[in-house]
């Protein structure tokens, strides 16, 4: 396995990625434009998703391919994003041929990111249009921008003991097909190094100043109070430039939420609505194993989990992975 040239989603050709990030209150939209179409797959496993067009991704459902993936903040009220995403391609003449029309075809989800400032604010049509004017093919921005620049981790204490999640993006290439992943992270668990097994960010002790470690805690018998549902979300986007059937896309966007699982615990529960998109570009010209490539895709979601955290910028209250000492996770009970 090697490392992509920039070791980021836009190693996968025929992608360009771009963020809008909002500066009146930590809130933004991050697009992946794939103009020339991309077979798409996706799976969700968080019991509180937001999200459309996920349905059509079906191999059961007629329509092959997808012009853009948008990720949001903002809660259910961030799906209007996805509007300027389609006016921003439909004026470009991207799109699915139906009768005398295109249709572009834009799937999205979003994370609720309304604890931080006035909640009014949040992603609109504008957004999704100002995202796709950013979009470039060059490394992907991280930390707290776009859709993870009001994210937060650790949050099943509560919000008050949270750490400021974000964004992040990883690439492998291995025998000529390039495997990228890009991701939200915004989860009510903690985040763990799977290199290291070490809790990196997540739940604070009742002070704040160092990690809780969620799950030691949990295991102690110390039980959370009720949480609101839909109250976080881990968005990701796996992608590669390997011919894919949609089948084979929605059993890849399957297996990258193994990614999930090691980086994040707990994951996909009832507060989340952890959801993980699959594109394929074909621009590589052939097909691959697709066993490999969703190992591949679940390994560069796992590292860009923990990139999020590391590149992330602290908020009063909010600290970061940089600011607090790491604490070893709990491997079983």
């Amino acid at each position: 396995m090697t490392t992509a040239r920039l070791d980021s989603l836009t190693d996968v050709r025929g992608l360009r990625v771009g963020h809008h990030t909002d500066t009146r209150r930590p809130t933004g939209v991050t697009v992946v434009l794939t103009p020339d179409g991309a077979v798409a797959g996706v799976d969700v496993r968080g019991a509180a998703p937001g999200t459309r067009e996920t349905e059509l991704l079906s191999p059961l459902n007629a329509v092959e391919t997808v012009h853009a993936v948008m990720l949001a903040g903002g809660s259910a009220f961030g799906l209007d994003a996805a509007g300027g995403v389609m006016r921003w391609l439909d004026e470009r003449g991207h799109g699915v041929q139906v009768g005398p029309a295109r249709v572009p075809i834009v799937p999205a989800a979003i994370l609720f990111d309304l604890w931080i400032g006035d909640q009014t604010i949040r992603p609109d049509a504008a957004s999704g249009y100002a995202a796709c004017e950013a979009a470039s093919d060059a490394p992907v921005a991280q930390g707290n921008v776009g859709a993870g620049t009001g994210c937060a981790v650790g949050k099943l204490f509560g919000i008050g003991r949270a750490m400021r999640g974000g964004l992040g993006s990883a690439s492998v290439t291995v025998d000529g097909i390039t495997v990228g992943a890009l991701v939200a992270v915004n989860a009510i668990g903690d985040v763990v190094d799977p290199m290291t097994g070490q809790v990196i960010a997540g739940a604070r002790t009742p002070d704040g100043g160092a990690l809780f470690g969620t799950m030691h805690a949990l295991l102690r018998g110390e039980v959370p109070a009720p949480l609101q549902v839909g109250a976080a979300t881990t968005l990701g986007i796996v992608a590669t430039d390997a011919v894919l059937t949609k089948a084979q896309a929605n059993k890849i966007a399957q297996m990258a939420h193994d990614g999930f699982a090691r980086a994040i615990n707990p994951v996909h529960t009832m507060t989340d609505g952890d959801t993980i998109f699959a594109l394929a570009t074909g621009a590589a010209g052939r097909s691959a194993n697709v066993t490999l490539l969703g190992a591949l895709a679940a390994e560069v979601m796992a590292t860009a989990i923990v990139r999020a955290m590391r590149a992330a910028t602290a908020l009063p209250g909010l600290p970061t992975a940089n600011d607090i000492r790491p604490t070893i996770a709990p491997t079983n009970t």
